[in-house]
C-alpha cells in the first residue's frame, strides 16, 4: 500500500479529536475529520466490543469519504459494576446525559463500594480501514486506575475528573495534557497506530 496522504479523524468528540491530532501531528499526513463532511451519515455504534465498533466506525466512514480513516472506540470499565459502563460509556445515563451527568450516576452506582474496591480501567481501540472495507489495522491500549470519590480537576473529559490511573494521586482531568498523553489508554493504543502509519510511510519512501 502506497503511503497515504490523507487521514480522516472520524470522531465527533471534542476531546478525542484533539488528543488524537495532538498524538499524530508529527506524521507527514493531512488529518481530517468529521467536521470537513458535514453531510455525513453517521454510523450507529451497534458492536459489542470497542474493536467492533472501531471497525464499523472505520469502514462505514472510509466508504463514504474515500479516505483512509481513523476510528477510535473507548470507555471505561468499572470491575465492581461488571466491567460496566464499558461499550456504553459515552451512553451511560442516557444518550443526551452530559459528562456531568454520567459521571454523577456513576458515582452513585458505587456509593457503597469501598475505596479499596473500585478499581477501573479505560480501554482505547484504534482502528485504521481503507475504502475496499478493509481494515488494515487494529491497536488496543489499557489504562488501569480506580475511581474517586468525587470529580477533581477541571482538564480532560468524559470520566477524566473521576478516573485516577495507578502510580499517581492526580485524576487525568488533573494531570496536564502531555503526562496524560503519554500513559492515557489512546496514548498506548495510538503509539501502535502512529508506528503501522510511519511503517506505510518509510516502505513507499523506499521504493
Amino acid at each position: 500500500m502506497n503511503a497515504p496522504r490523507h487521514l480522516l479523524i472520524a470522531t465527533s468528540n471534542e476531546g478525542k479529536r484533539t488528543e488524537i491530532r495532538q498524538l499524530l501531528s508529527d506524521l507527514p499526513i493531512s488529518l481530517f475529520d468529521l467536521r470537513n463532511f458535514p453531510a455525513i451519515e453517521l454510523i450507529a455504534e451497534t458492536g459489542i466490543t470497542f474493536v467492533e465498533n472501531a471497525s464499523l466506525k472505520a469502514i462505514g466512514y472510509a466508504v463514504q469519504t474515500g479516505l483512509l480513516t481513523l476510528a477510535d472506540d473507548s470507555g471505561l470499565e468499572v470491575d465492581a459494576l461488571g466491567g460496566s459502563p464499558g461499550v456504553r460509556s459515552a451512553r451511560y445515563n442516557g444518550e443526551l446525559a452530559s459528562d456531568a451527568e454520567r459521571i454523577e450516576a456513576l458515582l452513585a452506582a458505587l456509593a457503597f463500594v469501598d475505596e479499596s474496591k473500585r478499581s477501573a480501567r479505560f480501554v482505547s481501540a484504534v482502528v485504521i480501514g481503507d475504502s475496499n472495507r478493509e481494515i488494515l489495522n487494529v491497536s488496543v491500549g489499557e489504562c488501569e486506575g480506580r475511581i474517586g470519590l468525587a470529580p477533581r480537576g477541571d482538564g480532560g473529559f468524559g470520566y477524566d475528573p473521576v478516573f485516577i490511573p495507578n502510580g499517581g494521586g492526580l485524576t487525568f482531568a488533573e494531570l496536564k495534557p502531555e503526562i496524560k498523553n503519554q500513559i492515557s489508554h489512546r496514548a498506548r493504543s495510538l503509539a501502535a497506530t502512529r508506528a503501522y502509519l510511519l511503517g506505510l510511510t518509510a516502505a513507499s519512501g523506499a521504493d
